[in-house]
């Protein structure tokens, strides 16, 4: 098993989702939170707990939430594991 090298909770804005049409905004909020993740861990490989996905479809595809509070890891192997954090 990978150990965990870094750890990092980020606040990832979603409002840009709103560029997509209505019926798709919540497929939109997933790509960009990947896409964040990505620019911000340094590493492609990004892993989404289900938690993350259930938050994001919560209210359905037209009306995703604003932002959402991840806690992501960064491996050794260099795969990113996200999981919503724990609202302080």
């Amino acid at each position: 098993m990978a150990e965990n090298l870094e750890e990092h909770i980020y606040i990832i804005p979603l409002r840009d989702t709103r560029r997509a049409p209505r019926w798709k905004r919540s497929n939109a909020a997933i790509k960009d939170i990947r896409k964040y993740l990505a620019r911000h861990m340094k590493s492609d490989d990004i892993k989404l707990d289900r938690s993350i996905n259930e938050k994001v479809w919560e209210r359905g595809s037209e009306k995703p939430p604003n932002k959402i509070r991840v806690r992501a890891m960064k491996m050794e192997d260099g795969q990113v594991q996200a999981e919503l954090a724990k609202e302080s």
